[in-house]
């Protein structure tokens, strides 16, 4: 059900080192599922800008991106008041009936916005997921008071030992007490890759791709599946570990 539309900002502010929250004021009804996406136009550059949703309510769209370039410098210059296009409601997100009944939640860095909205809406099915996420360093950590405030538990991994254990997110998962019968998990693919082979179960995983439409037309972001070429913005970016080729 994609949409597009003019969107107002209320907030825009840094939440660690090139890490910034943006909330938009705007029609959010084309936004179905945890793991969905935006497609942003930002002035001056020919591609839009495709930014996982980290949260959304019945007026207003959470997201959370790094500055990485031109266009995301752009966005993070950008005030309260200020308006955006954007393309909402893209890709297919993350399935919350496979869940069962003790999952797990693994992010690595920006990977780990999409996450948020799973586990509040886990959260409200009263499923409690156990958060592991996993940064460059202490200045890139965020979001561990937000999942806790939830009612999630959260361990944080750093790869310089800054802050939380040293390593990445999948090192964590020896750290649980418990066990966990599902995974969901967003972030670059070397992660994706550590996940599927470290976890004995079920689960799925966000992809990130470089994409020129957002919505299928162009084809740039295929990628083969044991059930056939799929695109990651359209058939996506969320693929069932059953199905992934790597």
């Amino acid at each position: 059900m994609q949409r597009q539309g003019v969107y107002t900002i209320r907030e825009n502010h840094p939440l660690a080192r090139e890490i910034f929250r943006m909330v938009l004021m705007g029609d959010t009804e084309a936004i179905t599922a945890p793991g969905q996406f935006v497609n942003i136009r930002v002035e001056g550059c020919y591609l839009r800008r495709p930014i996982s949703v980290a949260d959304w309510d019945g007026e207003s769209i959470t997201l959370i991106y790094k500055v990485v370039g031109q266009g995301t410098r752009r966005l993070s210059r950008m005030q309260p008041g200020e308006k955006l296009d954007l393309l909402v409601g893209l890709g297919n997100g993350y399935d919350l009936d496979c869940c069962g009944s003790a999952p797990v939640l693994l992010g690595g860095g920006v990977g780990a916005p999409p996450l948020f909205g799973l586990a509040k809406r886990l959260c409200r099915r009263g499923i409690i997921p156990t958060v592991l996420l996993g940064f460059g360093s202490a200045e890139e950590v965020f979001g561990e008071r937000e999942f806790a405030a939830l009612g999630c538990r959260v361990l944080i991994a750093t790869a310089d030992g800054s802050r939380g254990k040293k390593g990445f997110a999948t090192d964590l998962l020896a750290d649980l007490e418990t066990g966990y019968d599902y995974f969901y998990t967003c972030g670059p693919e070397g992660m994706l890759r550590a996940v599927y082979d470290a976890c004995g179960c079920d689960g799925q995983l966000s992809f990130e791709e470089r994409m020129g439409c957002g919505f299928g037309a162009c084809m740039g972001c295929s990628c083969r599946t044991k059930y056939g070429t799929k695109r990651i913005c359209k058939d996506g970016p969320v693929l069932k570990k059953e199905e992934v080729v790597w």
